[in-house]
């Protein structure tokens, strides 16, 4: 695969999954919505459909969808990102600057399809785009993310290991897991391309009385899926292999 591929196969993947996934979010949280009070189990379980549809959509270039895989997959010793694809420099910018334009391109998607919504809301909070947590408390919300981001992506290294593999349903299942036992502290953003770039989408977009995107939380979301893949990729090469 050429790095162009990857780029446009990442890109497109990452979007699905914001789109899919911020949705599901703005459909709960938006009054005048069909799913409005759905829950966070409706909201788990659309996280975990939203990375079953992008995993398939991206499967050409290993359908990362995430900079803590990419980095968790550096981190492991791999030789390949993907078939076809060389772990070097350039094409670890490729994997991480596809999935940051493919977030904020989702997340302008979202907004979109949800205007009217957005429009009429007294607020516009940032939550639909991004996490925040339930108790603010940087250092122990930094472990809930390291936490649930090892999982993540110790696990899909080790479903290559596997007969079957990763499929697109494994992970999703998986991410729904992570979801309902770990995401109700932070909400779970467990990828900074997720996170990070539709926070930028919902400061830069004209959404009427918006807050200020909770600037003062964002790198909790991007520093602790970073520690967790890094150190989910050290792990599985350790005890993997």
């Amino acid at each position: 695969m050429s790095l162009g591929q990857v780029f446009i196969s990442e890109l497109l993947g990452t979007a699905i999954l914001v789109v899919l996934g911020v949705g599901v979010v703005a459909n709960v949280l938006l009054p005048r919505n069909g799913g409005f009070g759905g829950g966070p189990l409706m909201i788990n379980i659309g996280w975990g459909f939203a990375v079953f549809a992008g995993v398939f959509a991206s499967y050409k270039s290993g359908a990362h969808l995430n900079p803590a895989v990419t980095l968790g997959i550096l981190a492991s010793g791999a030789d390949e990102y993907a078939k076809g694809v060389d772990i070097s420099v350039a094409s670890t910018f490729v994997y991480l600057a596809a999935q940051f334009i493919g977030g904020f391109i989702g997340a302008v998607v979202v907004w979109a399809a949800y205007k009217k919504q957005f429009d009429d809301h007294e607020d516009a909070p940032t939550n639909v785009f991004s996490t925040a947590p339930a108790v603010r408390a940087p250092f122990w919300n930094v472990v809930t993310e390291v936490v649930g981001t090892f999982i993540l992506v110790f696990t899909i290294l080790a479903f290559t290991k596997t007969p079957s593999q990763a499929g697109p349903l494994n992970v999703a299942f998986l991410v729904v897991a992570i979801g309902v036992s770990l995401g109700g502290p932070t909400g779970y953003a467990i990828n900074p391309a997720r996170d990070l770039a539709p926070r930028l989408a919902h400061f830069v977009l004209p959404i009427p009385r918006k807050d200020d995107s909770n600037w003062g939380y964002a790198w909790v979301p991007v520093v602790g899926p970073v520690i967790g893949g890094v150190l989910a990729g050290l792990a599985a090469h350790a005890y993997i292999g």
